[in-house]
């Protein structure tokens, strides 16, 4: 584990501060990273130095501020070194995002899980993606696994997956077999990891408050505070499918009645307006949108359940207080038809309009949202100055 003091814990931090600020607000003179990160300018060049010499960042163009004086050098992130990985697992399908510090996708891959299992599956791509980054000169600082279920606070162990044979550290393991390490992969819930990856990359950005909401067959949110995950005491906040907020008598597949993910999941969705699954959730909601262009019927069933979003929404807001609630999954294709009465709802559960009611917004990133916010973790060390960019 790095020092947490000392002069060495001040460099780290200082040239994660830097290299927040190029990430965030785009290339800046060296002057103007001294004004945007509050360090004294000579302290900035010496970082900003060290930094060029790692191959983390490079001069981009000379810049004139004012009409005397030299002109200043602009700083950008080069990008190559290093990148998070980030890799997720579901019941058809395993995935893989590598994000370089400058937010570029570098590598994107999706394959089916075919028969060997999601493990197989998930250690063949991580050992495929391992010889690939390696042939590039890209240098992985870590890797993060998201899985659709509730993770330990050791960052590591899978507690309860349904649907999928991951329990343990069986995905952990995998990954760090593949990359020849030894501990260094995390595991983490996929709405949390989609919460990053739309507060950094997609309908989330500028939040500083912000609940992501899954919508596959299941529902799950992700919260984010202040830019940070809420995990909780046991790292399961936001396990809000099975709050009992959802129609009293809809039987939900874990066996009780009432469940919000009853009312509002995939399956509720289809039951609604009466047609058989396309695809993938994306695909068929995609499907039940353009049906609903021609069908009244449908466009109310969609309605329906978007009404018991809305409401279920009011009620987590009444507790979380997010400024801003970003719907993922197969509720983006359905666009206004899911949003606007959805937003409808929110607003009228709220005890008082004095709370404020959040901004709703469709998520933007699709399938990718949860490997890329799972890049994103991976990242997180050398972003708040825990490793060594030097």
């Amino acid at each position: 584990m790095a020092d947490t003091s000392g002069p060495d814990s001040l460099r780290r931090r200082n040239a994660a501060a830097v290299v927040r600020s190029l990430r965030t607000d785009g290339p800046a003179s060296r002057a103007e990273l001294a004004g945007r990160t509050g360090l004294a300018k000579a302290t900035v060049g010496t970082i900003a130095a060290g930094l060029e010499d790692a191959g983390v960042v490079r001069e981009l163009s000379q810049v004139r501020n004012g009409e005397r004086g030299r002109p200043g050098q602009l700083l950008t992130l080069e990008g190559g070194r290093p990148v998070g990985l980030g890799f997720e697992v579901n019941v058809e399908y395993v995935a893989a995002v590598v994000l370089d510090l400058a937010g570029t996708v570098r590598r994107d891959v999706t394959r089916p899980v075919g028969s060997g299992g999601v493990v197989a599956a998930l250690a063949a791509l991580a050992e495929s993606l391992a010889g690939d980054l390696a042939a590039a000169g890209l240098t992985p600082e870590g890797a993060t696994v998201a899985v659709p279920g509730l993770v330990g606070g050791d960052d590591r162990t899978a507690v309860w997956v349904p649907n999928l044979d991951v329990a343990g550290t069986a995905v952990a393991d995998a990954v760090d077999t593949a990359l020849g390490w030894s501990g260094r992969t995390r595991v983490t819930n996929d709405a949390d990891c989609s919460a990053l990856a739309e507060l950094h990359h997609g309908a989330g950005r500028g939040a500083g408050h912000l609940l992501y909401l899954t919508g596959t067959v299941g529902i799950g949110a992700g919260l984010v505070d202040d830019g940070r995950l809420l995990r909780g005491a046991r790292g399961f906040a936001g396990e809000v499918g099975h709050l009992p907020v959802g129609e009293p008598t809809a039987r939900c597949g874990c066996g009780r009645t009432g469940c919000w993910e009853a009312s509002v999941g995939l399956h509720a969705l289809l039951a609604a307006v009466g047609r058989p699954e396309a695809g993938t959730p994306q695909e068929t909601a995609a499907a039940v949108a353009l049906a609903a262009s021609s069908s009244p019927a449908v466009r109310e069933g969609v309605a329906s359940v978007a009404r018991w979003l809305g409401r279920g929404l009011g009620v987590v807001t009444g507790v979380v207080d997010p400024g801003t609630i970003v719907l993922g999954g197969y509720f983006a294709p359905l666009g206004d038809l899911v949003l606007i009465p959805a937003a409808e709802e929110l607003a009228a559960t709220l005890a008082s309009s004095a709370l404020g009611v959040p901004d709703l917004r469709l998520g933007e990133l699709g399938t990718g949202s949860a490997s890329t916010g799972a890049a994103e973790r991976a990242l997180e060390h050398v972003l708040s100055g825990t490793s060594d960019l030097l």
